[in-house]
């Protein structure tokens, strides 16, 4: 996610640092870069210009330039633009109705009702609400299909009426939901794969009809620019309160999520991670700066953690940690617990202050799952005594798991290495 631009901001950031005082050439020169890098990366021109301005208006200005470290101001004024571009404050959903209704709007092929499982899945599980699938793309084939098997998957109730009426599948939805205690109504509506006319009045008929609390657009981070046209389209017929911005996880240059909230006012709610069905986070603007800045998101990989690591087990674990009596069961439960996490080198990037190198070390999930099947070898004692594994256990466990005799060694050296380590922290002697 904005790795090109990331990397390419990060370099005018250092470059600055690098100077000890600031003027309006060395300010120049780096605001060049920082434009360039916005314009590879598919932002507005229009938005680089301004962004660029407001950045050289506030470098050059006095507080800066009497700084005692004008390097750390310029970055500031730098993250505190981003931020401001991006859209300020985080936009809320709405979720105060009885029930709440959302209608969730997009072209086909932008991931609209995969991502109105996304979105199911954490009103249940953040939220707390118990949410009503509804489908009304009754014209595209196997869309009611593919809802019904998001569903199921997610043991999600999904209201449909086959190939009927849009306009009265909401209506009667909404009366099911009532006559049911759902307390969150979200409504899949049929796609195109361009803006026209006959879309447009099916949408307004179902708005003018159910009123929804949300009416949320669904577009694809890859086509660019213009998925500013995409909004601004949909934004003259319907009452959009937001964007979700899906596929931000591929190699796309990002620039549409700097310019969609500057150029049409529609904030952009949530952002598409990855296909799976816990892969929607919800938009944070000052997270998302920092982040493209290289300053780390702490805060999300804090609220993920919450959400998938069991708290008892990981209380257990570091109990266990601390008595000294930390084991091979213990590792694996604690391999298991990051592992919902999801890809290691996502979660480095997140830590502030990783060095570039660092950030740039790919983790093949390969290699955790042959430890995990090197420890699965062992009896349950050799897991709670990893002491007395000797060469014919090694083989045998080597043998059980498909793997070599040294990658047990290996793996047994690392965990021997990680308690001595941990018996040094708790005597108060750090390991550097």
């Amino acid at each position: 996610m904005f790795e090109s631009l990331g990397e390419r901001l990060q370099n005018a950031v250092n470059k600055i640092k690098g100077y000890g005082k600031i003027t309006e050439e060395n300010i120049s020169d780096v605001t060049r870069e920082i434009r360039l890098a916005l314009l590879e990366a598919d932002v507005n021109y229009k938005v680089v210009k301004e962004f660029i301005d407001h950045v050289k208006e506030k470098a050059l200005g006095e507080e800066v330039a009497k700084s005692l470290k004008p390097g750390e101001m310029f970055v500031k004024i730098l993250k505190d633009e981003l931020v401001d571009l991006l859209g300020g404050e985080k936009a809320d959903l709405y979720t105060t109705g009885n029930p709440s209704i959302l209608m969730l709007v997009g072209l086909q092929g932008s991931g609209k009702t995969t991502t109105i499982g996304k979105l199911a899945r954490m009103l249940r599980k953040k939220y707390k609400k118990n949410p009503l699938l509804v489908a009304c793309d009754v014209y595209r084939p196997a869309a009611i299909d593919q809802l019904k098997q998001i569903g199921k998957e997610l043991n999600i109730t999904v209201y449909d009426e086959g190939k009927g009426n849009p306009v009265m599948i909401a209506k009667n939805a909404i009366a099911y939901a009532k006559e049911n205690h759902y307390d969150y109504i979200l409504i899949d509506t049929a796609g195109r794969l361009h803006i026209d006319e006959e879309l447009m009045e099916e949408l307004q008929n179902i708005e003018n009809e159910i009123h929804p609390h949300e009416v949320m657009l669904v577009v694809d981070s890859m086509t660019g620019q213009d998925a500013i046209n995409v909004i601004q389209g949909f934004n003259e017929k319907l009452s959009l309160t937001g964007a979700i911005l899906t596929k931000l996880d591929g190699d796309t240059r990002g620039g549409a999520a700097l310019s969609i909230r500057h150029l049409t006012n529609v904030p952009i709610k949530f952002i598409g991670i990855s296909e799976k069905m816990d892969g929607l986070d919800e938009f944070y603007p000052e997270r998302m700066a920092t982040r493209i800045l290289g300053m780390g998101d702490l805060m999300t990989m804090i609220e993920k953690a919450e959400e998938v690591i069991d708290q008892d087990e990981a209380m257990r674990s570091a109990k266990r940690m601390q008595e000294g009596k930390f084991d091979l069961e213990d590792f694996l439960s604690t391999l298991k617990q990051i592992k919902k996490l999801g890809p290691l080198e996502n979660l480095i990037k997140m830590i502030p202050g990783v060095p570039k190198e660092a950030k740039n070390i790919k983790v093949d999930p390969k290699d955790m799952a042959h430890i995990e099947a090197i420890i699965l070898s062992m009896t349950p004692y050799e897991r709670r005594h990893p002491e007395v594994l000797k060469a014919t256990r090694k083989q045998r466990i080597a043998a059980g798991s498909g793997r070599t005799v040294e990658e047990v060694n290996r793996l047994v050296k690392q965990f021997d290495q990680m308690k001595l380590m941990m018996k040094q922290m708790k005597n108060g002697k750090m390991p550097f």
